[in-house]
């Protein structure tokens, strides 16, 4: 029940009344204005009408009073006069951000192409490089023996401990007076200027005018041929073939040699020696020879560590960036084994081939990656003891393809489908979508065909991948591996694994 009875007037008669008794009000006394005018309530009994009158403030121009009446069973308590109260402020509320938008429906499979026979024993991991999100995985997260793949490993530890602008030297020590020293330091592409693969490459030649430059008309009776930069003990791995060496693919790894140890130094597949060391000292001789140094051409040449630091001549490799520009695209083995040794050598861990794995993982984490588990023979990937997931290669692969801390050389040095190095006649018939989208780093070795790099996908999307094709024959495995490759680029990001 309100506190207030309604009255018998009709209700146009009592809200003209309301508005007159106001106006009189008004002309009587002033009073405060509320926003320029005098708000007058009439509460006409419980659940009736409610007459509101106002009136603005008798001015020139002044609007005509305007009148609302409702109905309402909530009783109205009548303002006081005086300081008007605040407009309400609705209550500040978090205005929610825009839903994200749905998932893409990933609904395209590889999974025909991925159970291939020529595959064999298949691994393989995919991932979207821009989210991180796995698209595919087939025993992707198992490691296994990579092939060349491994080189991308190699220059990424390269590129870490090293840096892109190192450069390899070769020295020359004076000890007796009539003995000098060649000092190797790695580089593998020390030229005897009758041709190289390695172009830009630095000579004996221009070593031994520096040595007959520096004596003059004194004699050499001997040449030491020092590899002492890491111990020869395990220049050659016991797990690779023989036939590697002879074929031509793969040297001893010493410290010292000239052109890659290659019979044919303009061949990249050129059978090697048992004695890279002794072959280098021969040919330094020549060189020395040719200069005029007086006594070169007669002169022993014995194999052991230089005893003097008295440097007389020195020539340097092309930087790391440019050796790994050599390396990848056509696989070469040789730069791949003293980029690794020589990255040891470098970190303190001296060289060996054992310190491999933890020189590996303590560089490769250096760019976020997780290498726990990885095990490192060899630098080329020759050994099958090698053990590197498929998606430990993917994730490294979006750093190289972002081209993070240095890893642009390398990206730019990976062989593409259909265009370049050990690519260029890959991807053919219904495989040739992919061409020129595919970047990748091919693997060969008797028990293993592998692939693993980057591809720009048909709708957009960067993928990263690496696909092992374990147990089956080469013949086999290459069209395969490049179907399950072309049938990824086509999926895109709608790629699943179900």
């Amino acid at each position: 029940m309100s506190d207030q009875q309604p009255s018998s007037k009709s209700l146009p008669t009592r809200i003209r009344d309301a508005v007159a008794a106001v106006r009189r009000s008004a002309s009587r006394r002033p009073v405060p204005w509320i926003a320029g005018g005098l708000a007058g309530v009439l509460v006409l009994g419980s659940g009736g009408a409610v007459a509101v009158a106002a009136a603005t403030m008798p001015s020139r121009g002044s609007a005509a009073p305007t009148v609302a009446a409702s109905t309402s069973s909530a009783p109205v308590t009548p303002r006081a006069s005086g300081t008007p109260s605040a407009t309400p402020t609705p209550d500040a509320r978090a205005v929610p951000a825009d839903p994200a938008g749905p998932s893409a429906l990933r609904t395209c499979t590889i999974d025909s192409a991925a159970s291939a026979a020529g595959l064999g024993d298949f691994e393989g991991f995919v991932m979207d490089a821009a989210t991180g999100e796995t698209l595919f995985s087939r025993k992707g997260t198992e490691a296994a023996q990579t092939g060349s793949v491994m080189k991308t490993l190699t220059s990424a530890t390269a590129l870490a401990v090293l840096g892109g602008d190192h450069r390899i030297p070769t020295t020359v020590t004076k000890e007796a007076d009539d003995t000098i020293a060649l000092v190797g330091h790695g580089d593998a592409t020390l030229s005897a200027g009758n041709g190289t693969v390695y172009p830009g490459a630095p000579t004996l030649a221009q070593l031994a005018q520096q040595v007959k430059a520096e004596l003059g008309d004194a004699p050499v009776t001997t040449i030491v041929a020092d590899d002492s930069y890491w111990d020869d003990a395990d220049a050659w791995d016991p797990t690779w073939p023989e036939t590697e060496r002879t074929i031509g693919y793969q040297p001893r790894v010493t410290a010292l040699m000239v052109d890659g140890d290659r019979a044919n130094p303009a061949a990249a597949t050129s059978p090697r020696s048992t004695d890279p060391v002794g072959r280098a000292g021969a040919a330094f001789r020549t060189a020395l020879a040719a200069a005029g140094v007086v006594g070169a051409g007669n002169a022993q040449v014995v194999h052991r560590a230089t005893t003097s630091s008295d440097t007389i001549a020195s020539v340097s490799s092309q930087p790391v960036s440019t050796l790994i520009g050599q390396m990848i695209p056509n696989s070469d083995n040789t730069l791949a084994e003293m980029l690794a040794r020589v990255s040891s050598r470098e970190s303190g861990a001296g060289g060996s081939a054992a310190s491999l794995t933890g020189v590996y993982q303590k560089a490769l984490a250096g760019y976020g990656l997780d290498p726990a588990g990885i095990v490192i023979r060899d630098g080329s990937g020759e050994s099958a003891s090698n053990a590197v997931s498929p998606a430990f290669v993917a994730h490294l692969m979006v750093q190289v393809a972002a081209g993070a801390k240095g890893l642009g050389v390398l990206a730019e040095s990976l062989p593409v489908a259909g265009v370049s190095g050990t690519l260029s006649s890959r991807f053919k018939g219904a495989n040739a979508v992919a061409r020129g989208k595919v970047h990748a780093k091919t693997g060969w070795i008797d028990s293993a065909n592998t692939l693993g790099g980057y591809i720009d996908a048909a709708d957009g999307t960067r993928l990263t991948f690496a696909f092992y094709a374990i147990g089956s024959s080469r013949a086999a495995a290459l069209p395969a591996l490049d179907a399950v490759t072309a049938a990824t680029y086509s999926c895109g990001g709608s790629l699943t694994s179900s």
